[in-house]
């Protein structure tokens, strides 16, 4: 993908993602950096967006000749990897595969239920897609249950010890393996093809409904205003009393925060309320709500030069990773009421 998007005139990911609204920054983002698989239909957009066709963003990887070190180079960010780090995230997906394996009530679900670590984050940390320090403190927590421990000395302690006393040998095999890897790669790549070349339904039109049928005009939805001011400049998520109504387009589950604290200077007074909705992601010149702990934290949404979604706060300073938090935990600001 970001092979072709740049031969292609997209120097940089956001003006394609632009033209994609159906799939979030975020999500291109971790496609193309290879932290997720993407689903066919994010496939089919992407070369959409591209003028391509969608089985040309595949790559065959048992094609004679193709030497996939040779080809990644060119995208290599030239910094060199914390080889501590990358080999504490080996063993770290070994132990956690280790755990599951010797437990057979720890299932998917049970982790997801009971200890709020997502499928898709368990698979990646099974897989050592990045190092410890980059996942968020929510999935750090979750894994210090999972684990029993109350930090991460005491994780990375414990996680070194069964690696001493030889038990996560043989899951090691699994995480590092690049004959396996490959292959499994080469499995997904190949339903991927497969997939794509289906043909893919349209909607069904919509049936006329008589006029005599239409409904009345309902009634317009009201919003609960959260807020109330907290320490670090966070937002109580705690109910005012006061509600506004809810603008047209915002999910179920969006939601009134009056501001409360002044993170982001003069242009959003502490008397303003804004209207956030969790189904949305956040948009680089946009403003995004961080759950943080038992509150909210406000952020402008910006982009590094890397391309990493970020999120800043004026007071206090702080520059956070959204790339890096739980999908869940960020509620996109769709609009704003001014006292």
């Amino acid at each position: 993908m970001r092979e072709l998007r740049q031969r292609l005139g997209y120097p940089k990911l956001l003006p394609l993602a632009m033209r994609i609204p159906d799939v979030p920054y975020i999500r291109l983002s971790k496609i193309e950096r290879g932290e997720v698989f993407a689903r066919p239909d994010e496939i089919r957009r992407v070369a959409h967006a591209l003028g391509l066709e969608p089985t040309d963003l595949l790559i065959d990887l048992a094609a004679p000749g193709f030497d996939f070190d040779a080809w990644v180079e060119p995208f290599r960010d030239g910094n060199s990897p914390d080889l501590t780090e990358e080999r504490f995230a080996v063993l770290l997906a070994a132990a956690l595969r280790a755990r599951r394996a010797a437990d057979p009530a720890l299932t998917i679900a049970t982790i997801d239920q009971d200890y709020g670590l997502p499928p898709v984050n368990l698979s990646r940390i099974e897989n050592a897609v990045k190092p410890f320090g980059r996942w968020n403190a929510a999935i750090r927590r979750a894994l210090f249950a999972i684990f029993d421990v109350a930090d991460e000395p005491a994780l990375r302690a414990q996680i070194e010890a069964q690696h001493r006393a030889g038990a996560l040998d043989s899951a090691i095999g699994n995480v590092v393996d690049p004959i396996a890897r490959m292959e499994r790669t080469r499995a997904r790549v190949q339903a991927l093809a497969e997939e794509l070349q289906s043909p893919v339904a349209g909607p069904a039109p919509a049936a006329a409904v008589p006029p005599s049928k239409l409904p009345l005009a309902a009634a317009a939805r009201m919003l609960q205003v959260r807020g109330g001011p907290m320490p670090a400049g966070r937002i109580a998520d705690a109910v005012t009393g006061d509600e506004v109504e809810a603008p047209s387009g915002v999910g179920p589950r969006a939601f009134a925060l009056r501001v409360s604290r002044a993170t982001l200077g003069a242009g959003l007074p502490v008397q303003s309320i804004v209207i956030l909705d969790p189904d949305r992601s956040p948009t680089p010149g946009g403003l995004t709500a961080l759950r943080d702990g038992d509150g909210w934290r406000l952020l402008s949404v910006g982009l590094t030069r890397e391309g990493q979604v970020v999120g800043y706060s004026t007071n206090p300073e702080l520059e956070i990773s959204l790339d890096d938090c739980d999908r869940e935990s960020l509620a996109t600001v769709v609009s704003a009421i001014f006292p």
